[in-house]
C-alpha cells in the first residue's frame, strides 16, 4: 500500500514539474521576444529545410499551418522530441511572435504553406492484393553523399520497393498542380517534375515509365497515375536501368528569394502524407 502511494506521489510531482517547466519555457519566450531564430530568410536557413516535424504534429488529421510555425520557431526548428502537451499555448506564441515580427512570420508561414497546403495524397498507395514485404519503406536520408557523377549531396528521400520488381509500384501526384519538366535525366532517369499550386516543385525520379505521355503544360489531379516506380538513371545513355535498387526518388524544391531550387527534407513530408494513403489493385 505504502509503494502505491510513494508511485502516486511521484507520477503528480513528475506532472507538475513538467506543468512548471512548460509554463516558465512559454513565459520566457513571450517575455523575450527577441531570441526567436527567425528572420526574412529563414525559410532558406538549413533549419527551415530539414523539415522536422516530429510524430506530435506529423500525425495530426488536420494540420494547422500557424501552429506548426509557430512551435517550430520557438522550438529552434526541430519538433522531433514535441510531446502533445507541449502544443498547448502555440496561440501565445503566435501573438507574441506576430506582435514583434510580423513580416517575417508571415513569410515563413507562406514557406510551410506551399510544402504542405497541396498534399493530399502518400505517393505510392496501398495494395488491395497484397504479398508479404510488398509495402514500401523509406528513411531520412536527406543530404547524404552521393557519388555518381561526382561528389554531392541527396536532396531528397528514396522510397524502396523492397525488392519488387521495376515496374511493380504505381506512382502517385502527391498534389494537383502542372507539368513543369518530364522526360530523361542523366542522374534521375525518367522523371516528372509537377508545381503545385503554392508553390512547392515536387520531383519524382528513376521511373520505369510513365502512366500516359505527358508534356509540359499539362494538368494533373492529387492522385494521379504518374508512372511506375523504377530504376532508371545513372547513364548517359536514355533508358539505362540496372544500376541501383529499385526506388522512387522524391524531391521537393521551393523558389526562394536566392535560389531557384531550394532542395527542403521530404522524409516528415512523406509521414505527414501518409494519412492521405490510397488504394490500388496492383
Amino acid at each position: 500500500m505504502w509503494g502505491m502511494v510513494m508511485h502516486m506521489i511521484w507520477i503528480w510531482s513528475a506532472i507538475l514539474l513538467l506543468s512548471v517547466y512548460q509554463t516558465a519555457f512559454l513565459d520566457g519566450l513571450l517575455d523575450h521576444p527577441g531570441s526567436y531564430p527567425l528572420d526574412g530568410y529563414t525559410w532558406e536557413s538549413e533549419a527551415f529545410r530539414n523539415m522536422q516535424m516530429g510524430e506530435c504534429l506529423s500525425g495530426q488529421p488536420n494540420l494547422d499551418l500557424d501552429c506548426l510555425t509557430a512551435l517550430m520557431v520557438s522550438h529552434d526548428y526541430d519538433l522531433s522530441q514535441l510531446k502533445e502537451e507541449e502544443v498547448s499555448g502555440w496561440e501565445g506564441l503566435k501573438a507574441s511572435i506576430c506582435q514583434q515580427k510580423p513580416v517575417e512570420y508571415r513569410k515563413l508561414r507562406q514557406a510551410y504553406q506551399a510544402v504542405f497546403a497541396d498534399i493530399s495524397c502518400f505517393p505510392i498507395p496501398a495494395s488491395l492484393r497484397p504479398r508479404e514485404g510488398s509495402f514500401v519503406s523509406y528513411q531520412d536520408d536527406f543530404l547524404a553523399l552521393r557519388t555518381y557523377g561526382g561528389e554531392r549531396r541527396h536532396e531528397g528521400c528514396d522510397i524502396l520497393g523492397n525488392g519488387a520488381a521495376r515496374g511493380f509500384y504505381p506512382v502517385l501526384s502527391m498534389t494537383g498542380g502542372q507539368v513543369e519538366q518530364v522526360g530523361w535525366l542523366e542522374k534521375g532517369g525518367w522523371r516528372i517534375g509537377i508545381r503545385a499550386p503554392c508553390g512547392a516543385y515536387f520531383y519524382y525520379a528513376h521511373l520505369y515509365g510513365y502512366g500516359q505521355e505527358w508534356a509540359v503544360g499539362d494538368k494533373v489531379e492529387p492522385g494521379t497515375l504518374l508512372g511506375y516506380m523504377g530504376d532508371s538513371g545513372y547513364g548517359v545513355q536514355e533508358g539505362t536501368v540496372g544500376n541501383f535498387e529499385v526506388h522512387l526518388h522524391l524531391g521537393i524544391y521551393l523558389k526562394t528569394d536566392h535560389y531557384d531550387e531550394l532542395s527542403i527534407n521530404p522524409y516528415w513530408v512523406l509521414r505527414y502524407s501518409e494519412k492521405f494513403m490510397r488504394q490500388a489493385s496492383y
